[in-house]
């Protein structure tokens, strides 16, 4: 009898993509409760919380052929943030009454801060990923608000290599954020601190 609880998140994922249902009950009772803590603090309903997990469990099945992903934890709770905002989106959309008492600029700052809230979410999960030195770099540049020069002089690195990391940490953005507006918000942030 093969024990599933052994296995890795990668293999599990592995074993997912072959249609492998004790794989998938495994990943689901792995994090069924952890994705249902950040659900919870984000709707702070528990039907609402349990119902988005179970939409992204289902997804997971549903989509499990074309899913890669390299960190299957933070990619579930990644689809739980994105779920919770298109839900409330949805709902937003369908109380007509509540928006239309709402000053118009004001409805749309809420969903411009809960879009900027998630997209900022999305950049961290994927910053985590970056080797060390380029995180750094990047978390300098982002973060402090220090100019290419004064991160070199920080860290003891050349202006091209502190260039060179911003680089990849771009890349790497630019391969993982789906939406290429946000992306090009990000650079114009980061070309601004030369």
């Amino acid at each position: 009898m093969v024990i599933y609880s052994k296995y890795s998140d990668q293999e599990l994922m592995a074993l997912l993509k072959q249609g492998d249902h004790m794989a998938y009950t495994e990943l689901f009772n792995r994090y069924w409760n952890k994705l249902l803590a950040v659900a919870y603090n984000h709707t702070r309903d528990k039907s609402d919380a349990e119902e988005i997990v179970q939409d992204v469990f289902v997804s997971l099945w549903n989509k499990r052929e074309q899913i890669d992903v390299l960190v299957v934890e933070r990619y579930l709770a990644t689809a739980v943030k994105f779920t919770v905002f298109n839900n409330y989106y949805r709902k937003r959309k369908r109380s007509t009454d509540m928006i239309s008492k709402m000053p118009y600029q004001e409805s749309y700052e809420i969903e411009d801060e809960i879009a900027a809230r998630f997209l900022q979410e999305q950049v961290d999960a994927i910053v985590t990923t970056l080797p060390e030195k380029c995180r750094l770099v990047f978390k300098y540049s982002r973060e402090t608000g220090l100019k290419n020069h004064e991160i070199a002089k920080e860290m003891g690195i050349s202006e091209k290599t502190v260039e060179a990391h911003l680089g990849k940490a771009l890349k790497t953005l630019k391969g993982n954020l789906p939406d290429t507006g946000a992306l090009l918000v990000l650079l114009a942030e980061l070309l601004s601190k030369k």
